[in-house]
């Protein structure tokens, strides 16, 4: 009886400690990954404000206008997007989307985001947070920040009421059509826009995507040139910067893709391009106008060659409109055609082209001075 006793007594000891080895086992286990786990979110939390750093320096880098972007922390852009809720896209590309927010302070903001992972939109935001530093006009979206503690960088800027020229002009029967009064104010305004950072900018910058996707229209549908992802700025001393060849389809300088020099020039093409879909409300490239008028430049050209130039303008607009409403709608078309020039040294500038749409406008307006008539 004192054996089976003593023999039980042994038992319970040797369960006690098992029990205790497993117990310090399990507790020295979960202090390890404990141990892990902090030091792998001290890692993230350092590769994070790293990674924050190098993108300030690349913001502050080239900066000549003195100006610093504000910098929106991520928990705040996430509040004000809905923590980047559907329900608040605007649009997306190949940059990466464009989400409306609502700030602390009852600002309406459009927060760009770039792809996560995607280190070619990553460029293109910072990119373009570091020209609209440079930058002050009203014909230019207004930057109001950035944020670049998060995974992917985002910038804040203006948020454009009334979606973009292209929408209005190819949006269908959901938008009423622009009438030609509104569509030269749209023009000049571009026009001055990109003239501004060709002539005014320091050191000038070259858009290098400019087509009707870009030009956001506000709440009097005044015309603002955005996205400039792909912007480059001038470099001193040099005629143009030598770059590959990028751009959009049907908008592209055919000197520049060609020789990869960017120059001022290129934009006045694209710009020219532009002047097109206003006149014709055709989109740049379209493969439904048959093989040889794919290309809106081409279809508009041809139609020049043969003096049809007036059959490519959008017939709506033709209708009703008055003799010197036309003619001014030809005079637009042939400075167009002169932005589409082969030869880059053949085409006007941008300031040239500015000040063309302003003589047109004054015509169109029977000699009234623009301030009158764009308040109408």
């Amino acid at each position: 009886m004192v054996g089976e006793v003593h023999q039980l007594s042994k038992t319970d000891d040797l369960s006690c400690n098992a029990g205790l080895v497993c117990g310090l086992g399990g507790a020295v286990l979960l202090a390890a990954a404990g141990l892990l786990a902090y030091r792998r979110q001290c890692r993230i939390r350092l590769a994070r404000e790293r990674l924050a750093k190098e993108r300030e320096e690349i913001l502050n880098a080239n900066n000549t206008s003195g100006r610093t972007a504000k910098n929106f922390s991520g928990r705040e852009l996430k509040r004000a997007t809905g923590n980047f809720s559907r329900d608040n896209l605007l649009g997306a590309g190949g940059y990466g989307e464009v989400y409306k927010g609502l700030l602390g302070d009852g600002t309406v903001v459009a927060v760009k985001c770039a792809k996560l992972g995607n280190t070619k939109s990553t460029d293109q935001v910072l990119n373009e947070v570091r020209v609209l530093l440079q930058v002050n006009h009203r014909s230019l979206v207004r930057l109001l920040g950035c944020c670049v503690d998060l995974e992917q960088p985002l910038m804040v800027y203006e948020f454009i009421p009334n979606g973009t020229l292209a929408d209005h002009l190819y949006g269908g029967k959901s938008r009423p059509p622009l009438p030609w009064r509104q569509r030269l104010a749209i023009a000049q305004q571009t026009a001055e826009g990109i003239a501004y950072l060709h002539f005014a900018a320091m050191p000038p910058i070259y858009h290098r995507d400019i087509k009707s996707s870009n030009i956001l229209l506000d709440d009097r549908l005044d015309g603002k040139v955005s996205d400039f992802g792909l912007s480059r700025l001038a470099e001193q001393g040099l005629s143009h910067v030598s770059t590959c060849a990028q751009g959009t389809l049907g908008y592209l300088d055919p000197e520049y893709y060609r020789n990869y020099q960017l120059t001022d020039k290129s934009d006045v093409y694209s710009f020219g391009v532009v002047l097109l879909e206003l006149l014709t409300s055709k989109r740049a490239i379209d493969f439904g106008r048959g093989a040889d008028d794919v290309n809106l430049a081409v279809h508009a050209q041809r139609a020049a060659d043969d003096e049809r130039l007036m059959d490519v303008v959008d017939p709506a607009m033709k209708e009703g409109a008055t003799q010197l409403e036309l003619d001014t709608m030809k005079a637009l078309g042939f400075l167009a055609l002169g932005c589409l020039e082969e030869r880059r040294q053949n085409r006007p500038s941008m300031k040239e082209v500015a000040e063309e749409i302003e003589y047109i406008i004054n015509i169109e307006a029977g000699g009234h001075p623009i301030e009158q008539q764009h308040s109408t």
